[in-house]
């Protein structure tokens, strides 16, 4: 079961990192947020609620729903040239859409049941963070995933990081990891 759910982890961590286009400074220093196009930060609640929406969308659509591709189509954005672009930072995944909705397909063909439940969002400027909790069945405990999606001036996601750890059964505390 230990190896099982290492396999999870490191196939959750490479589905998790998802989206597009070039990496970019913020001009605080941390390498992600404001784009090089300062237009795509939001300029109002009304535009950091869509793309919170399309956050929560793109990984409903394509993990829960099963169809990725209509995710990508839908929700992620394109390049100078009209092109899907999809920058990812988990080293265990690859760079673009393709990439992306070939993951999708393999893992929901190894855990049907596989279902994401976001629990709650922050979004500031140009990123929407996600908090989830990921699970491939019923009897999983699952994993608990934060990803960070960069969104272009369109309201389209461009590029994704995360972070996922595992649920554990025991905790040394009274919280929850949600």
């Amino acid at each position: 079961m230990k190896t099982i759910r290492s396999f999870v982890v490191v196939v959750m961590s490479a589905f998790t990192v998802l989206a597009a286009s070039s990496a970019s400074a913020d001009g605080f220093g941390f390498g992600f947020g404001n784009s090089k196009d300062p237009r795509a930060c939001a300029r109002g609640q009304a535009q950091l609620d869509r793309n919170v929406r399309t956050a929560i969308n793109y990984y409903t659509l394509a993990f829960n729903a099963g169809k990725p591709r209509l995710a990508v189509e839908k929700y992620v954005g394109v390049d100078r040239n009209g092109n899907k672009t999809y920058t990812q930072h988990n080293p265990f995944a690859q760079d673009g859409p393709e990439a992306f909705i070939a993951f999708v397909e393999f893992f929901k063909g190894l855990f049907p049941d596989l279902h994401v439940d976001i629990k709650r969002t922050i979004a500031q400027c140009d990123l929407v963070m996600t908090h989830a909790h990921i699970t491939t069945g019923p009897n999983d405990l699952g994993n608990a995933a934060m990803d960070i999606f960069r969104f272009d001036r369109t309201g389209r996601i461009v590029e994704h990081w995360d972070a996922v750890q595992p649920v554990e059964a025991e905790s040394a505390n009274d919280n929850t990891q949600f």
